[in-house]
């Protein structure tokens, strides 16, 4: 009755359960709820219910055609303001200041700095998810001002007079950002993208290896053998499936239900334990409206998801300090997951770790930014 209720309280009770906030916001947005991103201006801690139309830094939806008859049953609709909780590395009592101190709204990141009190790592984070919007600055704008205060004076040491032969550093006329590095961006310190789907930017490539979007199954007869493509979300194996693994997979268009026998596992053990973003050709399974895709083969595709961002994080920090110190190659990497999450299914150790045949199938990986900002899909037993 309530989607927007509904969706609002179970992202302020993150973290929980078997959804994370991206699909519970898709899902909120597909019942025609608009969600509003998160911004200095407007947010809360929490996430909040607020008047459609309260301002223009956010997507509005009608709803998703498969969603149609449930239409007449929703008794009212409102939008949804994320809040300053989805952002990675931010204390709910600076945030608490923030909103505190806002009073008719912030119009600079300088003035934010000299009225909140925040230190420049925390403007940084909010510089980083893109909360700045709404004096009219994007991400790499606003990273770029916060970065620039301590070159023009700190707030504890503002001189009466200041040299007139002082030299400044002349404000710099930064390059647009392109969309696809601004959705990287938002999964990696939000955890989701308002902007765009990551599968959208790689669509084309899709259908011209004739790869269905999870919307046009419905339409496929049953026993069909078809590829579907999509960001793994979840994995399971419950005990009493006999080791089988069902997986879920989500495209802009909506999510698929694949399901993997043990034969089709050890054949496609890599793909299964450390791709982001798979291709799944199988046959579908249709039963009274379930469908399913049998998993015959799969494919990594995560090496596809470099085209989000095609010039690399150009201000975003770059690789963390002990990765550098110790690099892990590829292939040790796909042991270690693949150990990790064999055992988080219920495998035998001998079987979960496999190091030769994992270094074997791994393919190459996306660029580490990407890679690492796309969702891991979360595993149950």
């Amino acid at each position: 009755r309530y989607p927007d209720v509904f969706a609002c309280a179970l992202l302020n009770a993150q973290p929980m359960g078997f959804y994370a906030p991206a699909q519970i916001v898709r899902d909120a947005r597909d019942h025609g709820v608009p969600i509003y991103a998160v911004d200095i201006n407007f947010s809360q801690w929490n996430h909040n219910i607020v008047q459609i139309g309260s301002d223009m830094n956010g997507t509005d939806s009608r709803g998703h055609a498969r969603h149609a008859e449930m239409r007449s049953d929703i008794l009212g609709y409102q939008a949804i303001r994320l809040g300053f909780r989805q952002v990675k590395g931010l204390r709910q009592v600076d945030m608490e200041r923030l909103v505190a101190q806002r009073e008719s709204g912030y119009d600079s990141v300088r003035d934010i700095w000299l009225r909140a009190e925040l230190s420049l790592s925390t403007l940084e984070e909010l510089a980083e998810a893109d909360a700045f919007r709404s004096i009219g600055i994007d991400r790499r704008d606003a990273l770029w001002a916060v970065r620039g205060l301590n070159r023009s004076g700190d707030k504890d040491d503002l001189p009466l007079f200041i040299s007139a032969t002082e030299e400044r550093e002349p404000d710099a006329a930064l390059p647009p950002m392109p969309l696809g590095e601004h959705v990287v961006e938002d999964y990696r310190h939000l955890s989701l993208s308002l902007k765009a789907h990551p599968v959208s930017f790689v669509r084309d490539r899709l259908a011209k290896k004739r790869i269905l979007r999870s919307e046009e199954l419905g339409g496929v007869p049953n026993g069909r053998r078809i590829t579907v493509a999509g960001l793994v979300l979840v994995r399971q194996r419950p005990g009493s499936a006999q080791g089988v693994i069902f997986l879920t997979m989500e495209d802009e268009t909506g999510t698929a239900n694949i399901i993997i026998w043990p034969k089709v596992f050890e054949q496609n053990r890599a793909s299964v334990i450390g791709a982001r973003f798979l291709a799944v050709t199988g046959r579908l399974q249709n039963e009274a409206g379930v469908i399913h895709v049998v998993a015959e083969r799969m494919e990594d595709l995560t090496p596809t998801l470099n085209i989000l961002s095609s010039h690399g994080a150009t201000i975003s920090d770059l690789a963390r300090a002990d990765e550098v110190k110790k690099p892990q190659t590829f292939a040790s990497q796909s042991r270690d997951q693949g150990k990790e999450l064999g055992l988080k299914l219920g495998l035998p150790a001998a079987q979960a770790t496999r190091p030769k045949e994992a270094a074997q199938e791994k393919p190459a990986l996306a660029g580490p930014d990407v890679r690492r900002a796309m969702p891991k899909g979360r595993n149950f037993h």
